[in-house]
C-alpha cells in the first residue's frame, strides 16, 4: 500500500521575502529539498510542498520559521538555513526562538546562539550568578561569553569587563617573558582580544583598556583581588588546577557574574595534574546561582567538517576508555 501523501501550501507576503526565501540562483531553496523527502513548487508567490504528512509538515513549518527570522531583521545563509533545518529536525525550540535571540548588533551583523545548546548557554548566563560552559573548540563558549559581557556593560548591568584564562605554556611565570606585561600576555589573550575587536570598535577598544573598563590579565594577576560590579571571564578553564579555580571564584563580589569556559577533554597541565574544572563540577552543582551547560559536537558552528572531527575524536576516546577497562 503507498504511503500517504499530503500537500502544504504556504503563502508568502511580498516578492522580497520569496527572493530571500529562495537564495540566489534557488541555492537555498535547493538545499532544503536536499535534506527532506519532499517535492517543492514555487509558483507566484505560493510555495507547494508536496510528501509524507510529516515531512511536508516541517518542510512547511521551516519556510514559516524562516519568514519569521526575515520579519526579525534577519539574513539567510546557507548557513543559517542549515541550523534552522538542524532545530527543524530537533523538534524541541523554535529556530525563531534560537537564531532570532540576538545579544548584539555589531557592523550590520546579528550575533545571536545557533543551536539549541548554545541558546541554553546564553539563557543560562542571563540566569545564573556563575555559569560553567562545558564543551569542544568551535562551540562559540568564549565568542558568546564575550558578547553577553559587551551587552552587560551597555545596559550598564556592570560598569567593567575582565577576561582571564591561565597562561599555563608559560608557567604563568612571566616575569621571565621580555617586554610589557601586555606584550608578555599577548598570545595567551589573542582569542578574547579577537572576540573584543569584532564586537566593539577598534578606536574606542583602546580607550576602555586605558580607562580599566575592559581588562585582559593571566589569571595568576587576580590573585588577591575583590572584583565588584564586574562581568568576569574565565577562559580555558581547563588549564586551572583545584586551587586556582578555587582562587579565582572566590575574587566574586557584589553585583558580579562569571562564566568559566574550557574543554576538559583537552589541557595543558602536567601529567597526573587534575583539572580545576573537572573538579569544580563535584563540588558545585547544587550551589544555587550557579549552572553548568554541556555543549556537544552539535553545537560546532565552524565549518562542518570541524564538527565531524570532534566528534571522531570523541568516539575514538570512548573506545579506548573501553579497552583500558577491559580486562
Amino acid at each position: 500500500m503507498a504511503a500517504a501523501v499530503t500537500q502544504v501550501k504556504i503563502e508568502v507576503p511580498g516578492t522580497q521575502p520569496m527572493v530571500a526565501l529562495l537564495g540566489e540562483r534557488d541555492e537555498l531553496l535547493k538545499l532544503v529539498e536536499s535534506s527532506f523527502d519532499c517535492e517543492i513548487l514555487v509558483r507566484g508567490n505560493e510555495i507547494t510542498i508536496s510528501g509524507k504528512p510529516r515531512e511536508a509538515e516541517k518542510v512547511a513549518q521551516l519556510f514559516e520559521e524562516e519568514m519569521t527570522l526575515l520579519a526579525q531583521g534577519q539574513t539567510l545563509t546557507r548557513a543559517s538555513v542549515g541550523q534552522t533545518i538542524e532545530l527543524i529536525r530537533g523538534e524541541r525550540l523554535k529556530p525563531s526562538a534560537v537564531l532570532g535571540d540576538v545579544i548584539l548588533t555589531r557592523r550590520g551583523k546579528a550575533i545571536a546562539p545557533r543551536t539549541e545548546g548554545q541558546k541554553e548557554y546564553v539563557d543560562a548566563i542571563r540566569r545564573s550568578t556563575v555559569t560553567f560552559a562545558i564543551g569542544p573548540a568551535g562551540t562559540g563558549k568564549s565568542y558568546l561569553a564575550v558578547a553577553s559581557a559587551i551587552k552587560a556593560l551597555q545596559d550598564k548591568e556592570v560598569s567593567r569587563i575582565i577576561l582571564t584564562r591561565p597562561a599555563v605554556e608559560a608557567g604563568e611565570k612571566l616575569g621571565y617573558l621580555p617586554g610589557t606585561l601586555y606584550e608578555k600576555i599577548d598570545p595567551y589573550m589573542r582569542p578574547l582580544y579577537d572576540a573584543l575587536y569584532e564586537m566593539t570598535d577598534a578606536e574606542a577598544l583602546p580607550r576602555l583598556m586605558e580607562r580599566g573598563t575592559v581588562e585582559v590579565a593571566p589569571l595568576a594577576y587576580l590573585r588577591g583581588r575583590t572584583l565588584n560590579d564586574s562581568f568576569i571571564i574565565l577562559d580555558e578553564a581547563q588549564n586551572t588546577t583545584p586551587g586556582q579555580m578555587k582562587m579565582f571564584l572566590t575574587r566574586l563580589g557584589f553585583g558580579s557574574k562569571a562564566v568559566i569556559n574550557g574543554d576538559v577533554t583537552q589541557n595543558d597541565l602536567q601529567p597526573g595534574e587534575r583539572s580545576g574544572l573537572v573538579e569544580v563540577a563535584e563540588i558545585l552543582s547544587a550551589i544555587d546561582g550557579i549552572e553548568f551547560v554541556n555543549l556537544t559536537a552539535h553545537d560546532v558552528v565552524r565549518h562542518r567538517i570541524v564538527q565531524a572531527i570532534v566528534e571522531a575524536y570523541r568516539h575514538y576516546t570512548e573506545k579506548q576508555a573501553s579497552r583500558e577497562s577491559s580486562p
